[in-house]
């Protein structure tokens, strides 16, 4: 089976959020990619943690996203 990354999306309070959600990625290196192309909309939409996990497990650390 191919790695699985995903990113989880936490509100200012901790609480995972429907909306906006992350693609899965076969490669760390394009997860990573997609939050560094992607964070001011996702934080724009609410978001203010991102959580990477692979395979459903967190791999720290969490990545605090500015407010814009």
């Amino acid at each position: 089976m191919r790695p699985r990354w995903q990113w989880q999306l936490l509100d200012g309070t901790g609480v995972e959020l429907d909306r906006p959600s992350s693609p899965v990625f076969t490669a760390r290196f394009d997860a990573e990619t997609w939050l560094g192309e992607h964070w001011r909309g996702l934080s724009a939409q609410g978001a203010r943690t991102a959580r990477l996990l692979h395979e459903g497990e967190p791999v720290p650390p969490d990545v605090p996203l500015p407010t814009v």
